[in-house]
């Protein structure tokens, strides 16, 4: 093993570190954005919307998301005539697949405030969707912060199947260091160690911010 001549290509693996972080963190973000109005469809008591919302987490939780990836980046020539960039088809794909999953999160940290709140608010006089967004829904994210921190680190390691499409991660810059020095072992070595750190870094953080907000329960 000789992973001193791996020092030269630190920028390569510098790269797809911030490609990767990139990825996840957009991605993310979409997730949570639209995630949070498929759970206020899914709680919805329009029977319509809420079918919707049910159909649309089903199917993107029931199916791969190696197979979501491919649909989205070779769907797209021949339903609207132009090849998408692979970054983006990466950032959307797992934007939308993390969207459902963060959706079934904020719908049970909503589910998980007392009803009471939400009968305090409307004998109050305050219509259905003032309650939600000013005292039921800052609620919730306070119970879910740790989850979509859970989701984030989930998101950070599913994101290497990337590479597959030509997007310059971790994994992808591995291959490339791999086919310019024949080998086989250390660059994946290597990036192995890189994704341990950072999920360790985040799993620390994410249990710093889970006792912050238990001690903060007590006040």
């Amino acid at each position: 093993m000789d992973f001193a001549s791996m020092a030269q290509y630190a920028p390569l693996f510098v790269e797809g570190l911030k490609v990767t972080v990139q990825i996840a963190f957009v991605a993310v973000i979409i997730g949570a954005i639209l995630g949070l109005f498929v759970a206020l469809g899914r709680l919805s008591t329009n029977k319509v919307i809420s079918f919707i919302a049910t159909g649309y987490i089903q199917i993107i939780r029931g199916t791969p998301v190696l197979v979501q990836l491919y649909i989205i980046y070779y769907a797209t020539y021949p339903l609207f005539g132009f090849n998408i960039p692979p970054y983006i088809a990466a950032v959307a794909t797992f934007g939308l697949n993390s969207s459902a999953y963060v959706a079934e999160i904020i719908r049970a940290g909503i589910q998980a405030v007392d009803f009471g709140q939400m009968e305090a608010g409307r004998s109050l006089g305050l219509p259905h969707g003032m309650v939600m967004r000013y005292i039921i829904i800052p609620q919730a994210i306070k119970n879910i912060l740790p989850a979509l921190g859970n989701e984030f680190v989930v998101l950070l390691k599913e994101t290497s199947v990337v590479s597959i499409i030509g997007t310059t991660d971790l994994v992808r810059q591995a291959d490339i260091i791999k086919a310019a020095t024949y080998s086989n072992f250390e660059p994946y070595i290597i990036i192995a160690l890189i994704y341990i750190v950072l999920v360790l870094g985040l799993s620390t953080l994410i249990n710093q911010l889970e006792r912050r907000l238990k001690r903060s329960d007590y006040r």
